[in-house]
């Protein structure tokens, strides 16, 4: 199970009430798209799983605040990713990337202070594609991701789509 409640919580890099929009953009996004609470996520790639997602109750509020498609995908995408990497690798976002990197957020374990960057995200989202469009933005993402190689540290990808849904995982 995913809940995307769980990231009003906090990460290092996510204050608990920037988790909280992203659950709300999540949920949006997914009631958008048909879904009910308890919609099965697909995971492909470096792990296939299955979970069951949760979200908070979408309000005219919250639809209003995130009217913005692009907007809210793209948010949306980077609340169950971030959720996701930490169930499947373990490791926490620290830090938000700058622009021009390559990446968006730095990853490491929560537990070690100082933390120290172990690895690199890159989150994408699609309201409502197939796979060829999933693959696709899977490969740019994969692309992009390469002017930050320097640092030989791993890249993670997320592709997040929103209308079967499923999440694509890769590691470059």
């Amino acid at each position: 199970m995913l809940n995307l409640s769980d990231l009003t919580n906090g990460l290092p890099a996510i204050t608990p009430a920037f988790g909280q929009y992203l659950a709300e953009a999540g949920a949006v996004c997914l009631e958008s798209q048909g879904h009910s609470k308890g919609q099965g996520l697909s995971v492909q790639g470096i792990h296939s799983q299955f979970y069951s997602l949760y979200w908070p109750n979408i309000t005219d509020q919250m639809e209003r605040c995130l009217n913005d498609p692009d907007v809210a995908t793209e948010h949306g995408a980077v609340g169950i990713a971030v959720l996701l990497i930490k169930r499947l690798i373990g490791y926490a976002v620290i830090e938000r990337s700058r622009k021009g990197t390559g990446f968006d957020y730095w990853l490491g374990d929560e537990a070690d202070m100082p933390f120290q960057n172990k690895a690199r995200l890159e989150v994408s989202g699609i309201r409502n594609g197939d796979q060829k469009t999933v693959n696709a933005r899977v490969r740019q993402k994969l692309t992009q991701t390469e002017v930050s190689d320097k640092m030989r540290l791993p890249a993670y990808i997320v592709v997040v789509e929103f209308g079967r849904p499923l999440a694509e995982v890769r590691q470059r």
